[in-house]
Parts: C-alpha cells; sequence; structure tokens
C-alpha cells in the first residue's frame, strides 16, 4: 500500500479500532493464533486495498468500517454451544451489536451479515463493498487457518 493510501486506511480505521468496545475483540481468538481483532483489521485492509488496486469507485469510509466490524459478535465461538452453526448465526449477531455500538448505514448493515456468503444464502452481498469484504474475509481465514497456528 502506498504511503498516501496506508495515511486514508488510517484515517478511516484509527477511531473504531480504538474505541473500547471493539478492543473486546482483542479477547476472542478467530483462526489458529489470531485475535477476532486483528482478523478484522485483516480484512478490513485486503478490502481497502483490493478497492484501491482495482480502482474501484466505493464508499470507502463505509468498506472499512463494514470490513472492521464484519466479526464483531463478541462470544468465543469455540466456546459457543451453537459451535457447528456459528458461521450461520455470527453475521447477524455481528451486525446487531456492530448497529448498537456504532450506527451503520444500510450499506455497512448489508457488508456485515452478507460477508459469509454463500454460506448464508439469503444474505446477499447487495454492493462492490459488500463483495469485497466478503472475497478479503476468505482470503484472511485461509491464510490465518493454514499458516498462523
Amino acid at each position: 500500500m502506498k504511503l498516501s493510501e496506508k495515511a486514508e486506511f488510517n484515517r478511516i480505521i484509527n477511531e473504531i479500532k480504538s474505541d473500547s468496545k471493539s478492543m473486546k475483540m482483542k479477547d476472542f481468538i478467530q483462526h489458529g493464533r489470531v485475535t477476532t481483532y486483528d482478523h478484522c483489521i485483516r480484512v478490513a485492509a485486503i478490502s481497502f486495498w483490493i478497492a484501491k488496486k482495482l480502482k474501484l469507485n466505493c464508499n470507502l469510509d463505509s468498506l472499512v468500517k463494514g470490513a472492521f466490524l464484519h466479526d464483531y459478535y463478541l462470544y468465543d465461538w469455540h466456546d459457543y454451544k451453537g459451535a457447528k452453526l456459528h458461521g450461520f448465526h455470527h453475521p447477524e449477531v455481528a451486525m446487531r451489536n456492530a448497529f448498537r455500538d456504532f450506527g451503520l448505514t444500510k450499506k455497512e448493515a448489508n457488508i456485515i451479515k452478507s460477508h459469509m456468503w454463500p454460506l448464508t444464502l439469503r444474505s446477499v452481498p447487495a454492493s462492490k463493498e459488500a463483495v469485497l469484504v466478503c472475497i478479503a474475509d476468505k482470503i484472511s481465514s485461509t491464510k490465518e487457518t493454514l499458516t498462523e497456528r
């Protein structure tokens, strides 16, 4: 990422990533040894990088906010009683939590709710931003699962 792009990304993400409510994601492991907080920053960075690289006309603020909050479900899914169904349910939980704690636009809500598509068949990405986060999440999750144990 170019220095100017890094500055733009940091301008967008800094306030929300340093909020005490966001910091709760540091208490939970996402994949391998990676915390949910670190995973969400990676997904936001990958989404932002793809949008810039492909010169997509996106709402970068909504893209980064939705990407950062896409797994804002705030529980340890490894200990969750319905862990096998976590992939189906956590997007809705994350969206409700993010709406409650940070407020969301309709686009941001869809980014969060649809990030597990096609697993969540009824929650289809409705914007370029949502598609980017869906792709970036799969890239990040795969890397974390395979290499960060």
